[in-house]
């Protein structure tokens, strides 16, 4: 798997997110408040809302529009909603968060 620097583990905020801009869209990068990543599609599957703007907690994040809840690991929604966001490979190692750059140039329009 071809990874990619996108920015320090330091320049996301703990409950936090920062958008990385593809030519096909953009991913929401978060950071939770014990330092694990994830990266998802950065809109909403219900009305296309900010994922990146949404609250963070745990491993979930919450759509700011309309309060859908996401599983950032698996990109399901919980509970009684139905929709699934895309997640992609992301990691931190020695301070740096890593994207997988293969899953971004394959990735669909948004």
């Amino acid at each position: 798997m071809s990874m990619i620097d996108i920015a320090a583990l330091d320049d996301i905020p703990r409950q936090g997110a920062r958008v990385v801009r593809t030519p096909l869209g953009c991913v929401a990068v978060f950071r939770t408040a014990d330092d694990h990543v994830f990266a998802l599609d950065d809109r909403c599957p219900h009305k296309g809302g900010p994922l990146s703007e949404g609250i963070v907690h745990g491993a979930q994040v919450t759509c700011p529009l309309h309060g859908w809840v996401f599983d950032m690991a698996t990109g399901s929604a919980q509970g009684a909603d139905d929709g699934r966001v895309v997640t992609y490979a992301v990691r931190s190692e020695n301070g740096r968060v890593l994207l997988d750059a293969a899953a971004l140039s394959g990735r669909r329009a948004a």
